[in-house]
């Protein structure tokens, strides 16, 4: 009985808080995914012509939503790496999964050998399942 209260450690806080925030930050760029996508079917949609002249857009105007989307997809990317070898680092186990509370009963988090990477430097996949 003991073994299934062991996701309530204490000492599986830090890892728990850090777990919380990946997950966090991969829903945002799942967000910022469909925004970015949704933004350029809207934009590939040609405008309606309801003018019979010719209207050039003011000099120096330009649609900055695609770049600005970009910059965030960048920053959130470079968050969720750095957030990953955090959790990484918390770990206690490889190959193994650890028993987490994310505030609904008993989640797992493991980092996983990728089988395709070299084994004198193996690559770890995070899998969390909750």
């Amino acid at each position: 009985m003991a073994s299934n209260l062991d996701y309530l450690d204490p000492n599986l806080l830090p890892l728990e808080e850090k777990v919380t925030a990946y997950l966090a930050a991969e829903q945002e760029l799942r967000q910022l995914t469909v925004a970015t996508r949704s933004h350029q079917a809207e934009t590939a949609l040609p405008a309606p012509d309801t003018s019979p002249f010719e209207q050039r857009p003011p000099t120096g105007s330009f649609d900055q939503t695609t770049d600005e989307q970009a910059q965030q997809r960048d920053n959130l990317q470079t968050a969720l790496d750095a957030l990953r070898q955090e959790v990484l680092a918390l770990l206690p186990t490889r190959d193994e999964w650890v028993k987490v509370n994310l505030g609904y009963g008993p989640s797992r988090v493991g980092a996983f050998r990728d089988e395709a990477s070299p084994a004198d430097a193996p690559n770890y996949i995070l899998r969390v399942v909750h």
